[in-house]
């Protein structure tokens, strides 16, 4: 199995949480993040005074998948998520080694 995070902007969220039903994803968990990248964040004025924001708001998206689907999801994401503008976002891939459903006690890929 794979843990995929998908960390994007918070307007690319309802494209994600759509390729997520599209997919058959069998669930997710996001939450709201801070953090820079490439971008380094960007200057803005208040009251007169100048200021470097660099941690800007994104949104993390995590799900797991079966291993051989993970490759799949990841071409749809990035099919809907491309985008010419630095700080798109980006898919970290992890493996997972089990997953337990608590209410069932069922171990493995049935368990997602």
């Amino acid at each position: 199995m794979k843990k995929l995070e998908i960390i994007i902007k918070s307007e690319k969220l309802e494209r994600v949480k759509k390729a997520l039903d599209e997919f058959g994803a069998t669930g997710a968990m996001i939450t709201n993040i801070m953090g820079y990248g490439n971008q380094k964040g960007y200057k803005t004025t208040y009251r007169g005074s100048e200021y470097i924001v660099n941690l800007l708001p994104k949104i993390k998206v995590e799900t797991v998948v079966q291993d051989d689907k993970a490759e799949e999801l990841i071409k749809l994401l990035t099919e809907r998520l491309a985008s010419e503008h630095i700080g798109a976002g980006k898919i970290f891939i992890y493996d997972v080694q089990d997953v337990v459903r608590v209410r069932t006690g069922e171990r493995g890929e049935i368990a997602l």
